[in-house]
Parts: structure tokens; sequence; C-alpha cells
């Protein structure tokens, strides 16, 4: 994932709608938020996850990158 100061900055300097995973810190250790940045604000940046949107602080994040969108769905055995 990001690398330096962590990846506040990554987030910082990319913009809205690229797809991302972002490790943050949590009470008790890190968690993931994998899903398009939707903003970034001076403290905090919002991720929109397949569970819904995540507020994470700045201050928090451990790491975080860029991904390649999600691949396509299969179709489920015996459609055609």
């Amino acid at each position: 994932m990001g690398a330096g100061s962590g990846g506040a900055d990554f987030v910082a300097g990319t913009l809205p709608g690229t797809r991302v995973v972002v490790r943050y810190r949590i009470e008790g250790g890190h968690t993931d938020a994998l899903g398009d940045l939707v903003s970034v604000g001076a403290t905090i940046c919002v991720v929109e996850t397949r569970r819904g949107l995540v507020t994470i602080a700045l201050a928090d994040i451990a790491l975080a990158k860029a991904v390649p969108p999600p691949p396509e769905r299969r179709r489920p055995r015996g459609e055609t």
C-alpha cells in the first residue's frame, strides 16, 4: 500500500471516483475500506463501500492505494 508518511498523503492527492483500499486504525487494531473515494477534506475522507459510506479521519489512515475495478460478476451455473 502507500509508502512514506502513510496513506493519508496518497488519499489527499487522489481524485474522487478513484477505487481505493484504505487501511485505518480502529480501537483494537486496523480495518480496511474498499470502494470508490467520494470526497477528501482537510481532516477526513469518505469511501463508498458495498456496505455504504465510510468516513475516515486522515490521521487514522495507516496505508492506502488505488485498486483495479472489481471483476465482472459471473452468471450462475445453468444460465445461458
